[in-house]
């Protein structure tokens, strides 16, 4: 069977391309590697350094401006993975510096979630591995 390698990007399509570029470079640290024009609209291509993700941010002429929402067909959430609880809890500061509203960090037995929106109402997670336990501790 023919392997996968990884997840090479992923592409979003938003209602405005500046204010969404700005947001995900600002928030997330990533770089603008290049803008390009596609029949029907634009895109600019966001790199985030640490991981080499890139994220395709797409504005249709078409688009109706219209916020998304998850309970359409089509994409769900992103989710981003952080090395430890600590990570999480450094994004959970670093969005409320930024009065970016927030579920409070939830934990699950696949992981610690924080769930978030972009400018466009697309929901974003950023999730931690399982807190380990020992003995009869209750997880947090």
């Amino acid at each position: 069977m023919p392997t996968i390698s990884g997840i090479h990007h992923v592409a979003l399509t938003v209602s405005d391309l500046a204010v969404s570029a700005a947001w995900y470079g600002e928030l997330f640290g990533m770089q603008v590697v290049m803008d390009e024009p596609h029949t029907g609209g634009t895109a600019t291509i966001l790199r985030d350094p640490g991981s080499g993700l890139f994220l395709g941010l797409h504005q249709h002429d078409a688009n109706d401006g219209g916020a998304f929402h998850e309970t359409t067909t089509g994409l769900d959430h992103l989710s981003f993975g952080v090395p430890d609880q600590q990570a999480l809890e450094a994004w959970r500061d670093r969005l409320q510096q930024r009065e970016i509203s927030q579920s409070p960090i939830t934990d699950r037995n696949y992981g610690s979630v924080l769930v978030f929106r972009d400018p466009d109402n697309i929901q974003l997670e950023l999730i931690a591995p399982p807190v380990p336990t020992s003995g009869h501790e209750e997880p947090r």
